[in-house]
């Protein structure tokens, strides 16, 4: 395909410097904020950059492949595109454009239960190729009406949330009336007026909602009563019974998502599920928490070959990627960066993230003289 990369913007830090620009400043802390004193947001990434790898220049070596194989698909890139929650509220129709721009580069896009896309239009979009992200509903009846949807739509992977069993205290989302519910402050009114274009696109696409959840939120609800309908229709507190049940009633790939612990990841594989995703919510939940680098390290070791292991949580670039692969993930997956690409760019900003991704890890590879994913970990340096 021919890429849009746009060269005024060539690191991910441009992206993020153009995104504060153009996106109101409760926006754009939405998407660039964690928890408490966001000491985990931080970490994650730092010890990602710790890790070293070494290269072989010696070899004769061919041209990289970023080719990888995942639950049957064979993808372009060994990394995707994680859920994030109203995404249409730090760009219009962002869910829709990554979706696109995913599906284009042949790599998988998670759809979140509380982005501003429908599960149905992202599926068609996508062809079914991309994957949706659940969080549990106390009631049995929305839970499988949404496995039903999910299933109908032709989604082949359910990822499950786990390490949300409360939300994450997170200052400045208090601040910018961003809690549950929402309200609009005389400060955010004002930074909307500062951000012309955000507010033009924003009032062509309609007011950001929850879309895959419209069939389930009563008519009439105001924004106070629909934070209330949010807290008492979903709890993201997972125990043996609720996953043994979405095990048996989901019939393709089940991913968890939120292990950050061995004893974790042994239960995942008891219980039968195909996949988990090493992660800390990108250090939106717990600060004192590990990275994820490190809790990555003790569970590759004991389960590398009873499960696939996935992680996302820290990973900014291509070189990122290239150090969780060699830590032993089989699969890397991105939020914040490609929300930076699209706030930044717009319609193009997926295209371009994706392609820069792209172009670094490659970089990485043929520099290690590394000729496939799956030789990540011999260049690792222990």
């Amino acid at each position: 395909m021919e890429s849009k990369f746009n060269p005024n913007y060539p690191s991910i830090k441009d992206l993020r410097e153009k995104a504060k620009k153009r996106i109101p400043r409760f926006a754009f802390e939405y998407l660039d904020g964690g928890c408490n004193s966001e000491v985990n947001l931080r970490r994650n990434t730092r010890e990602i950059r710790e890790v070293q790898l070494k290269p072989y220049y010696l070899r004769d070596n061919k041209t990289p492949s970023l080719k990888t194989e995942l639950f049957g698909h064979e993808y372009d890139a060994p990394f995707g595109i994680s859920p994030i929650g109203l995404q249409g509220l730090m760009w219009p129709r962002a869910s829709e454009i990554l979706a696109k721009a995913a599906f284009d580069h042949n790599i998988p896009f998670i759809l979140s239960t509380v982005a501003t896309a429908s599960l149905e239009s992202i599926a068609k979009i996508t062809e079914g190729q991309a994957w949706f992200q659940l969080y549990h509903p106390k009631e049995d009846a929305i839970r499988d009406d949404l496995l039903k949807r999910a299933e109908e739509a032709g989604y082949k992977v359910l990822v499950i949330l786990s390490d949300v069993p409360s939300f994450g205290y997170r200052s400045k989302e208090i601040k910018n009336g961003l809690s549950i519910p929402p309200r609009m402050t005389v400060s955010n009114i004002l930074q909307i007026m500062s951000r012309p274009k955000w507010a033009l696109q924003t009032l062509i696409a309609g007011q950001p909602t929850f879309k895959s959840l419209t069939p389930y939120i009563p008519d009439g609800m105001n924004l106070r009563h629909l934070g209330l309908f949010m807290n008492n229709t979903f709890t993201g507190k997972l125990n043996e019974e609720k996953v043994r049940t979405l095990r048996d009633r989901w019939k393709g790939k089940l991913v968890i998502k939120g292990i950050a612990s061995e004893e974790d990841a042994e239960k995942a594989v008891r219980w039968g599920l195909d996949g988990i995703m090493v992660s800390n919510h990108g250090g939106r939940q717990l600060d004192g928490g590990q990275s994820t680098i490190k809790a990555l390290a003790p569970i590759v070791e004991k389960f590398k070959d009873q499960i696939k292991i996935l992680i996302d949580s820290g990973i900014r670039t291509g070189p990122d990627i290239a150090s969780v692969l060699a830590s032993g993930a089989e699969f890397a997956f991105l939020g914040r960066s490609c929300m930076y690409g699209v706030a930044a760019l717009g319609k193009q900003g997926g295209d371009h993230t994706i392609s820069m991704l792209k172009t670094q890890l490659t970089q990485v590879m043929d520099q290690l003289c590394c000729e496939k994913v799956s030789d990540f970990p011999n260049h690792l340096i222990r």
